[in-house]
């Protein structure tokens, strides 16, 4: 009961806010629980509809492709009606934008919809698209691709400015009508396009973000034949002489029809989308290819909050709410951030300020895997995490933040981990394995003092001592002190090879 009513609460404090996106391509409802900086989707559903499969060639949407549209926006509005969605946006793109029969699709579809349906212009596309850039990687510094069915918006960002964006025809079933499904006369078309585009030589030596499903779709196929240890999208990087490779051949003749993991609606844009991609690549030079799964949904999303909103960190605002879902306390996971600044800072360990956010990170989600069965609580946590919807942090990051935690649980130092997937184990350092035991043995001598509740480690500092680490237990805890806290503060201890002490009644 208790954390049902936790979780109630925190979505009281919230109004559900969805954005009905009316592609070229697909139409999707997604339903977020708030315009916070770290949104999570409440529901999320996407129809193939293919609006833009014949605007270029014929100047139309399409009866069967409207229907299909018309009948999604029907059962989209049904459903935030279910989930009592207040706030409820509907934005259509190029398809919609260059159709004639566009003004005509919009009176109906706010007729099924019942909402006001804005078609946005390509300028405001791609600074969405950059808004969800900005939401997704905070500080981003590079040049990002939002490809969809009827457009491609291309975008040069630097932080929080946006320097140049323009979209062009370029998106993957328009394409197709015009060059007749002929890969080489699509070329010609793409090259015609970025040709005339001199500030895409800004984006030399700097990260390419890229957006949209048929990229996505590039990415989860290299995830599956490299046999990548992890399915989660946001943040996955490539080299850019292999995407250029890999997109090669994912755009020469053949067929691919026997690639289940990408869907049969995908694989045939899949080609003329690689082909895009690496012409690109190949104009641009960037310093790697970064796939995001942040575009304009979550850029109207970002667009509407405030400005203290959009600075803060998603990784901690995203940390913060899952432990204060799943967690005891979210005020202890506050307290070992803090607790462990004092182990540290009086360390030899040093600490950038990138690997001391993931540490309160992980101190912020040590806590989540607590109602799991004792002997799977690791395995169910590192899952968790490596696979949690988080924003702000790369791949390496969730490594470290999914082994932290695996360790917290684990235990025994040294030898922890062994059974962990050789997948897993090649994808990390030697150096960022050690740092995550060290952290997670540390949460797991807090634990031991405090039984996840708050008020304990607060008052119990850790630190170095004349090269001895030392846990300071006060009279008023003194009981708390025992074998299974000086095992754990030995282990500890082992992993930075000193000896430890446990000071019993000294203040």
């Amino acid at each position: 009961m208790t954390q049902l009513f936790v979780e109630r609460s925190r979505f009281s404090e919230l109004e559900p806010m969805g954005v009905i996106d009316i592609g070229s391509n697909s139409v999707r409802l997604v339903v977020y629980e708030g315009a916070v900086r770290a949104p999570t989707a409440l529901f999320n559903e996407k129809v193939l509809c293919g609006l833009g499969r014949s605007v270029a060639t014929t100047g139309r949407l399409g009866e069967e492709s409207t229907a299909r549209a018309l009948a999604a926006l029907q059962r989209f509005r049904a459903i935030a009606r279910v989930i009592g969605v207040k706030n409820l946006r509907a934005i259509a793109t190029a398809a919609v934008r260059d159709a004639k029969d566009g003004p005509d699709f919009i009176r109906r579809g706010e007729k099924a919809s019942g909402v006001r349906i804005e078609i946005i212009s390509g300028e405001k596309e791609a600074r969405l698209a950059a808004y969800g850039i900005q939401m997704g990687f905070p500080g981003a510094n590079g040049l990002a691709g939002d490809l969809g069915g009827g457009s491609l918006e291309l975008i040069d960002i630097t932080g929080d400015k946006v320097n140049n964006a323009t979209t062009l025809p370029l998106g993957g079933l328009r394409l197709m009508d015009e060059s007749g499904r002929d890969l080489e006369k699509a070329k010609l078309l793409i090259n015609k396009a970025i040709d005339g585009l001199p500030w895409i030589k800004a984006g030399k030596g700097r990260p390419f973000y890229v957006v949209g499903g048929t990229w996505r779709a590039i990415a989860k196929l290299h995830m599956a034949q490299t046999d990548y240890p992890l399915h989660a999208m946001h943040g996955y990087e490539m080299a850019t002489d292999e995407v250029i490779r890999f997109s090669k051949k994912l755009a020469s003749p053949g067929d691919l029809s026997d690639i289940d993991t990408v869907s049969r609606a995908r694989r045939e844009i899949l080609p003329v989308g690689a082909l895009v991609l690496e012409r690109l690549l190949k104009k641009m030079s960037p310093s790697k290819v970064v796939f995001s799964m942040f575009g304009i949904r979550e850029g109207l999303l970002y667009s509407l909050m405030p400005k203290s909103e959009q600075e803060s960190d998603p990784l901690i605002a995203f940390c913060q709410n899952f432990a204060m879902l799943r967690s005891r306390s979210v005020e202890h996971a506050f307290e070992l951030c803090a607790w462990t600044d004092g182990l540290i800072n009086s360390s030899d360990l040093k600490e950038t300020r990138e690997q001391r956010r993931l540490r309160h990170a992980a101190c912020l989600v040590s806590d989540i895997g607590w109602r799991a069965h004792p002997e799977y609580r690791g395995e169910q946590s590192l899952n968790m995490v490596a696979h949690a919807g988080l924003a702000g942090i790369d791949h390496p990051g969730r490594f470290f933040l999914a082994l932290s935690i695996y360790f917290r649980h684990a235990g025994k130092g040294e030898n922890a981990g062994q059974h962990l997937s050789t997948r897993l184990r090649s994808a990390v350092s030697d150096e960022m394995l050690q740092r995550a035991r060290i952290i997670g043995q540390a949460i797991r001598v807090a634990h031991m003092l405090s039984a996840g509740m708050p008020g304990v480690v607060d008052e119990t500092p850790i630190e170095f001592k004349d090269g001895r680490l030392v846990l300071e237990l006060p009279r008023a805890h003194a009981n708390l002190a025992g074998e299974r806290v000086d095992r754990r503060l030995a282990t500890l201890a082992k992993l930075f090879q000193c000896e430890s002490t446990v000071e019993v009644g000294v203040r």
